[in-house]
C-alpha cells in the first residue's frame, strides 16, 4: 500500500526576467495527483474491511464474488503507489545533480522503513512491543527507494534492462524456499518470500512485502518520467496505448496458464467463479501477471485523468497531494473507529476488536472515513503548501 515520496511536479521553473531569481514552486501534474488520490481512497476500503469484518487479511475465495471483488479492486493500490513513487523521483530529480537525488532517495528510504516498523506498526496493532515488527508496503517503498538511489547512477538503458529482468523474471524463482537456504533464509524473505526475519530471540520483523519485484516497479515508474514531459495530448495517447498493451498482454498470457503466476486459473462451477479464478493473481510477492493486471489499467486511468476537472477530481487530488500524511492518519482513524464501535457493542475497550460487519456496513464506514479524512488532509495540505523548511520534503 502506497504513498508518494516527493511532489509530482513537471520540474522547476524560474521567474521571468531574471536568470538568478529564486526558483518557483514546480507545478504539480494534476492527473498523477488524481490517480494517486483514487487508489488511496480505494486503499482505505480494504483497510476498513480488515478492521470491520472477520473475513481475513487476504480473502481469495472465488465462491464469494462480492468479498473477492472488494478485495480484488484494491490490488491496484500497492503497484500504482510504488510506480508513481518512481515517477515522482524522476520529476523531483530534474535539474538536480545525480548525487543530490541519490542522497535524497537513500535518506528518504531509510526514514520510511523506520516509520513503518514504529509509528505505522503501532497504528495497525496499538501494540507497544517494539521487538516484533512488520515490513509492510511502506517498508517496500523505502527499500525500493534505497535501491533506486543506486540505480539512478546507471544509464537509462541499463535501468530499463534490469527493470525488465526483475519484473518478468522473478517468477522463475517461485519454487525456491527460504528454509532451503539455511543461514541465508533471511535474505530470501527480504527479497522474495514473505516471512519472519529474526535479529535475536526477541527481535524480529515479518516481511509481508518482499522487495522483488517492487524495486522493478519503482524503477519502471522512474523510466516513465520522460513521457510525462511530453505535450499533454501526445502524453495521453502514449499512456493509453501503453496501458492497453499491458492489459491485453495480461489477458493473453494469463489465458495460456504458461507463466507469470504461481497459481494457474481453473474452470469453476459458474462462469463468474471462473472469471474470478482468472483474476486471482498472487500479490505476496506480486507476480508478473498481478503487475500487468494492475499497472495496465493504472496507465489507462492516468491517461483518462489528463483533462479531468470538477469537484470529485479535486476531492481525489487533495488526497494525492499529501499521500504520506494520509497513509499514517487513515490507519489510526480506521483503527480508532473500530475500537469505538466495539466499545459501543460490548462496553469493553479492546486493542484489536473483532467486528463482524457485513460488506454493506463496511462500505458505509469507508465513506465515513473518507469524509473525516478530507478536512484533515485539506488542513495539512495548506500547512505543507506554506512550509518553507527542507524537512517538508520528508513529510
Amino acid at each position: 500500500m502506497t504513498p508518494d515520496i516527493v511532489s509530482t511536479s513537471a520540474g522547476p521553473t524560474r521567474s521571468e526576467g531574471s536568470a538568478t531569481a529564486e526558483p518557483e514552486r514546480p507545478a504539480r501534474i494534476a492527473s498523477v495527483d488524481i490517480l494517486r488520490g483514487l487508489v488511496m481512497a480505494i486503499m482505505a476500503l480494504d483497510h476498513t474491511r480488515i478492521f470491520f469484518t472477520d473475513t481475513g487479511f487476504n480473502p481469495r475465495d472465488v465462491t464469494e464474488p462480492a468479498l473477492f471483488l472488494t478485495r480484488w479492486v484494491t490490488h491496484i493500490c500497492a503497484s500504482t503507489f510504488i510506480f508513481l513513487a518512481g515517477l515522482s523521483a524522476f520529476l523531483y530529480g530534474r535539474g538536480k545533480k545525480t548525487l543530490d537525488l541519490s542522497r535524497f532517495l537513500l535518506i528518504r528510504g531509510v526514514w520510511l522503513i523506520l516509520i513503518d516498523v514504529t509509528l505505522i506498526k503501532f497504528g495497525w496493532r496499538f501494540d507497544l512491543d517494539v521487538f516484533r515488527m512488520t515490513g509492510g508496503i511502506i517498508f517496500a517503498i523505502g527499500g525500493s527507494m534505497i535501491a533506486l538511489a543506486a540505480l539512478v547512477w546507471l544509464p537509462r538503458w541499463a535501468v530499463a534492462g534490469l527493470t525488465l529482468i526483475i519484473i518478468t523474471g522473478h517468477n522463475l524463482f517461485d519454487t525456491m524456499r527460504a528454509d532451503e537456504l539455511g543461514g541465508a533464509s533471511w535474505a530470501w524473505h527480504i527479497l522474495h518470500e514473505p516471512g519472519r526475519v529474526y535479529f535475536s530471540d526477541q527481535a524480529s520483523v515479518y516481511v509481508l512485502y518482499p522487495l522483488i519485484p517492487w524495486i522493478g516497479v519503482m524503477a519502471a515508474g522512474y523510466l516513465l518520467g520522460p513521457v510525462m514531459q511530453l505535450e499533454a495530448c501526445l502524453r495521453q495517447r502514449v499512456l493509453f496505448q501503453l496501458g492497453v498493451a499491458i492489459t491485453l498482454g495480461f489477458i493473453v498470457l494469463r489465458a495460456t496458464n504458461f507463466y507469470g503466476d504461481p497459481t494457474p486459473w481453473m474452470v469453476q462451477e459458474t462462469w463468474l467463479e471462473t472469471l474470478l479464478s482468472f483474476l486471482n493473481c498472487e500479490k505476496y510477492p506480486p507476480s508478473l501477471l498481478y503487475l500487468m493486471m494492475t499497472l495496465g489499467p493504472a496507465l489507462i486511468l492516468l491517461a483518462s485523468f489528463e483533462h479531468t476537472q470538477g469537484s470529485f477530481a479535486k476531492f481525489l487530488s487533495l488526497f494525492g497531494q499529501v499521500p504520506f500524511f494520509y497513509y499514517v492518519i487513515h490507519i489510526y482513524l480506521i483503527h480508532l473507529l473500530a475500537v469505538a464501535t466495539a466499545f459501543v457493542q460490548t462496553g469493553d475497550l479492546v486493542r484489536m476488536p473483532e467486528i463482524g460487519f457485513s460488506l454493506g456496513g463496511v462500505y458505509l464506514v469507508w465513506l465515513l472515513v473518507l469524509a473525516l479524512l478530507y478536512p484533515i488532509c485539506r488542513w495539512f495540505a495548506e500547512l505543507k503548501r506554506n512550509g518553507r523548511g527542507w524537512w517538508w520534503s520528508y513529510l
